[in-house]
């Protein structure tokens, strides 16, 4: 999960950004007016559109610093409307080469979701023990999402990263919570899982990568600390 880590602030901007209408703005001023009054108006127009761009500044960056990974969720269903608008976010995500070299697999399905989720707790205990704490296989979101790359594209995985970090920015600008999922793509490679993978319908030559987990959040938890020294700026010497 780390590789992925890395593209989804650089994601940041473009989820948002993508995703919103810009401001309309109107003409207040008749062709009237005098040179002064022109200028004048110049003035304030551009003085607005700079707060304007300030301000959605402002809303990209509080949206991407308060993003947390959400492990708890309410029993609420995610509405269609925004379910299709993040998935639209998603798939405006740059691409090498524009080749959008992804699948995605959307399950909001309760009754699948509890297969999946009684067969992962199998499959943990058979691995783990049976005496293993297995939690829900997305935490109980009621809607989980499957992300799968094109194993011929070398730079498909990094596709697929900047393709989630729209979804998950877009859907923190909502009021829903996200978890990025690896562990539950080993369950779905497995053997025991093989039944769930065939009816996610991949096309030949794509491998699931990661998941994410989607619904409103049940919890609230703490930003956790971030190695600012692994950023360095290299100097021409």
């Amino acid at each position: 999960m780390k590789t992925l880590s890395k593209f989804f602030l650089l994601a940041g901007v473009t989820a948002l950004c993508s995703c919103t209408s810009g401001h309309n703005t109107s003409d207040k001023y008749t062709t009237s007016q005098t040179s002064s009054e022109q200028s004048a108006s110049g003035a304030v127009s551009s003085e607005q559109g700079s707060n304007g761009q300030t301000a959605q500044s402002e809303q990209v960056i509080k949206t991407i610093m308060s993003r947390r990974s959400i492990r708890k969720y309410k029993n609420t269903p995610v509405e269609s409307e925004k379910l299709e608008q993040i998935l639209n976010c998603g798939i405006n995500a740059p691409s090498g080469m524009n080749k959008q070299s992804w699948e995605v697999r959307v399950i909001n399905s309760q009754k699948l979701l509890s297969e999946i989720d009684s067969t992962y707790a199998e499959f943990m205990k058979a691995n783990n023990g049976a005496s293993a704490n297995v939690k829900p296989a997305a935490y109980g979101a009621p809607t989980l999402i499957f992300i799968a790359h094109d194993t011929a594209y070398d730079l498909s995985q990094v596709d697929c990263g900047l393709l989630g970090a729209n979804i998950i920015l877009s859907a923190q600008s909502m009021g829903l919570g996200t978890c990025c999922l690896g562990g539950i793509v080993r369950f779905m490679n497995s053997p025991q899982a093989s039944s769930l993978l065939k009816r996610l319908e991949l096309p030949e030559g794509y491998n699931l990568l990661y998941a994410i987990a989607l619904g409103y959040p049940d919890e609230s938890p703490a930003a956790k600390a971030r190695k600012a020294e692994k950023i360095k700026f290299i100097d021409d010497k």
